[in-house]
């Protein structure tokens, strides 16, 4: 017999679009009243799975970690209800997670290709600029349909962050990715940073902290989402402390980025930029606090409807993946009360449903 599950609260098919009726069968979403009687009726507000569009399952704070620890990260996001991740770089190969099963669906951007000696150490292919539209294609090639790069990092010569490679050269290397099928998200920190990125075709932009008035409208036109890693930008203050006596510009620039964190959020919003949640975690952020980076974004003035479209169904069909439609995979979260009007609701989640196995 079929293991069936009733979710017998309101089912919001979108920000601002609910119904009633909804069952899992055998682990597909089904809007007909199955003729058995349930195994299971969970009761209160369903949504689809959170999407996480910016972590790092495999990664640790110096560099890979092993399958048990990767395993607990992923389980971590499991339970806060992250069941969609965009590895958004590492390390560790975690083929060997995916299938959706046992762990979060996971979309892999293989390694972080960055400068030499200009990012973390032990994170990413480190490459010369003549080098990178090769790392660029291996990576395109070894992953799920995304490639990372490090857009900017800290020059120490020049005591600032700088972009990590020239301007032609990533116009080559983004060119490269799409012929390979590959879509390309960037790390980046500063405003001349986004510049060059938009004018190589990027189609995504990691923290963007940099965002300025004058570059809303391009990324508007050209439809380059962003993902702000609010709780991750929160660091900012800790990381300019630790550089005040050897790079004092560097400081400065990292402590008036983090001022305008939300200001820069709010404005890309009310300018039409698609904007999706991400946590960034796997170096220093512990993985499972997706609720935090949703409510970082209600927090940065986006509706609340919106900070969850930024997790839910928007994420999922940027992604390629499915919503609540009939004879969609059952992943599932459930509220206790609707966290449209009660935002914290997605910090205690009443229940998690994976493939249409009860996760919790």
């Amino acid at each position: 017999m079929p293991e069936i599950i009733e979710f017998s609260g309101p089912v919001l098919t979108g920000p601002d679009t609910e119904q009633r009726g909804l069952w899992s069968v055998d682990g597909k979403l089904t809007y007909t009243r199955p003729r058995q009687a349930p195994d299971r009726v969970l009761d209160g507000w369903v949504l689809p799975g959170f999407v996480d569009a910016h972590c790092h399952i495999g990664l640790g704070p110096g560099g890979p970690v092993d399958p048990t620890t990767a395993e607990d990260q992923a389980r971590a996001d499991l339970s806060a209800g992250t069941l969609l991740v965009r590895d958004a770089g590492s390390p560790a190969d975690t083929r060997w997670m995916q299938g959706g099963r046992d762990f979060p669906l996971l979309i892999r951007a293989g390694r972080h290709i960055a400068r030499s000696r200009r990012y973390l150490r032990g994170f990413a292919a480190e490459v010369e600029p003549d080098g990178l539209v090769e790392a660029v294609r291996k990576q395109a090639r070894d992953s799920d349909g995304w490639v990372k790069l490090v857009g900017d990092w800290i020059d120490r010569g020049a005591g600032d962050l700088a972009p990590s490679f020239p301007a032609a050269v990533v116009r080559d290397a983004v060119s490269a990715a799409h012929d390979e099928g590959a879509r390309v998200t960037a790390h980046c920190f500063a405003e001349d940073t986004l510049d060059q990125m938009l004018d190589a075709g990027i189609d995504c932009i990691e923290h963007a902290t940099g965002l300025l008035p004058r570059h809303l409208p391009r990324f508007a036109q050209q439809d380059v989402p962003i993902v702000p890693t609010l709780i991750n930008i929160a660091t900012f203050p800790g990381i300019a402390a630790q550089a005040d006596a050897k790079f004092p510009r560097y400081a400065a620039h990292m402590r008036a980025l983090w001022e305008r964190r939300l200001e820069r959020v709010a404005e890309a919003h009310a300018a039409g930029v698609r904007i999706f949640a991400g946590t960034d975690a796997g170096s220093v952020i512990r993985h499972g606090r997706i609720a935090d980076e949703i409510l970082a974004l209600h927090g940065a003035g986006l509706p609340m409807e919106a900070a969850l479209d930024a997790a839910c169904w928007s994420a999922r069909t940027w992604l390629g993946a499915e919503n609540l439609a009939e004879g969609a995979r059952a992943d599932v979260v459930v509220c206790r009360e609707d966290p449209r009007a009660v935002p914290e609701a997605i910090s205690a989640l009443e229940h998690v449903v994976l493939g249409g196995r009860i996760i919790r």
